[in-house]
């Protein structure tokens, strides 16, 4: 898959494709139906199939003081679509700039002149340009004009109703771990460099990668068994995580500390992948040094048992599980 940053200066290979268009933030099941009607429509056509993103989240720009809530930073979220048989990904620019486009100079400049699109796919919600005046009502009016087709796909559903970024992140930060996954169809992950902190987990036997997460969702606070990748590394290792404030050490900032278990070596500066695979209790202010440390022992035993579980299910090396819910339909509604 080719990533393109700059779609104003495109060559003839990354044009004509067939292009989902969304912000796609999670690539959850939802998403990954809409870019499944897109690859459909790519093989009947014989064209490329592209995807359109936006960096940073549109969120982020019109509202800088929201807390971290993105579920796929742009490195995950290519992840996925490779899998997803993505040939082409537009990560745009969401700038001033871009933000100041019209709904009609989007199809006509963005789609059609530098995209040369043969056709979008969208979801049913999908909204764009100045003060989000284009819609689906105003895609099937103007695309055609252009010779861009158009597929709206509707909403997947589940018992709990519509699939959505949004309640993923409820899910997540209430600490709703294998409903999350349900939604996404996999482990979601936890992504950042590893940074220099206090250094205090070694002197009392459980070294700790204190890791940036960025722009990245926050989930619940407390202590999690889970699944370590470390940057050019194959294998995935076990671990236990704590995401809080370490009120027994007197903390003030909160931290996402990750000890990978039976592992010695230096990776500061080096990016994890942290699967939270089950929480396992809240953060608890405890009587000193010695309490946390048989605290964490706790923790390490009941980690360790989670992941030989974890070992013993269906789930392959992408994090991708057998998933139980059932799904509503999803049917292309098309717009010409």
């Amino acid at each position: 898959m080719e990533i393109h940053n700059d779609i104003s200066k495109l060559l003839l290979s990354a044009r004509g494709a067939v292009v989902a268009i969304g912000n796609f933030d999670g690539v959850h099941r939802g998403h990954q139906a809409v870019i499944a009607q897109a690859r459909a429509q790519a093989d009947a056509l014989g064209a490329p199939l592209g995807v359109m993103t936006f960096e940073p989240h549109p969120r982020a720009f019109f509202a800088p003081s929201t807390p971290p809530f993105r579920l796929t930073p742009l490195a995950a979220k290519a992840r996925e679509l490779v899998l997803l048989g993505v040939d082409h990904l537009y990560a745009v620019a969401f700038d001033r700039a871009f933000a100041a486009i019209s709904a009609h100079d989007f199809v006509a400049k963005v789609l059609a002149e530098n995209l040369g699109a043969v056709s979008v796919v969208v979801g049913g919600d999908f909204q764009f340009g100045r003060g989000r005046e284009g819609d689906i009502l105003f895609l099937q009016r103007e695309a055609p004009g252009f010779g861009i087709q158009l597929s709206r796909v509707v909403p997947v559903t589940v018992e709990s109703g519509p699939i959505a970024s949004r309640r993923i992140r409820e899910l997540l930060t209430a600490g709703e771990l294998d409903a999350a996954a349900d939604l996404l169809g996999r482990t979601w992950e936890i992504e950042g460099p590893v940074v220099h902190g206090d250094k205090l987990g070694r002197t009392i036997g459980y070294p700790t990668a204190n890791i940036d997460l960025g722009d990245m969702l926050r989930p619940k606070i407390g202590i999690y068994a889970v699944e370590v990748l470390i940057e050019g590394e194959t294998e995935w290792r076990g671990g236990v995580a704590s995401l809080g404030y370490r009120p027994t050490v007197g903390g003030r900032d909160l931290r996402f500390e990750v000890n990978l278990f039976d592992f010695e070596g230096d990776i500061y500066g080096r990016t994890l992948r942290v699967r939270p695979i089950k929480y396992l209790r809240d953060e608890v202010l405890l009587d000193g040094l010695e309490a946390l440390k048989k605290k964490i022992a706790e923790d390490v035993i009941e980690a360790r048992a989670a992941l030989k579980t974890r070992a013993n299910a269906k789930v392959d090396g992408d994090g991708r599980i057998n998933n139980k819910s059932s799904l509503r339909t999803v049917r292309p509604q098309g717009g010409r």
